[in-house]
């Protein structure tokens, strides 16, 4: 009987399995872009507010990421402050801003962020709020 047979029966004898933690995956090759969170939900907020909330954009690939062109679905909307260059491993911040001016309920906004990620272009950010009157 082979060792790793030997290690399985040993464990199915005793009643439990538990996996081993997975290696580590290489970098995917070329530019890859990430972003901590993806969604954001400010929550219950009075009108006439403007609201900040940092995005960070991280390049998970080998390749420097050129963010090439941010956009907003609204002018009440704002992304700024992030770097167009991020090297391989490095990462920026974007600071979205949401004015809330005087809608009132559900408010959703996307910023679409345009980069040399083939796989994720445009990536989508969604803010939203529920805009209480005053």
């Amino acid at each position: 009987m082979r060792l790793g047979s030997l290690a399985l029966a040993a464990v199915l004898a005793a009643g439990s399995l538990t996996a081993l933690p997975a290696a580590s995956a290489p970098a995917a090759a070329g530019p890859r872009i990430s972003v901590e969170p993806e969604a954001f939900d400010f929550g219950k907020v009075l009108q006439n507010k403007v609201l900040h909330k940092d995005f960070v954009i991280r390049n998970i690939g080998t390749e420097d990421l050129v963010i090439d062109r941010v956009s907003t679905t609204c002018g009440c909307t704002v992304a700024e402050g992030y770097a167009k260059l991020v090297k391989p491993g490095q990462s920026t911040t974007m600071d979205v801003q949401l004015q809330t001016r005087t809608y009132n309920g559900r408010v959703e906004r996307k910023v679409l962020i345009r980069s040399n990620d083939a796989t994720r272009d445009p990536l989508e950010l969604k803010v939203q709020v529920t805009v209480l009157q005053q």
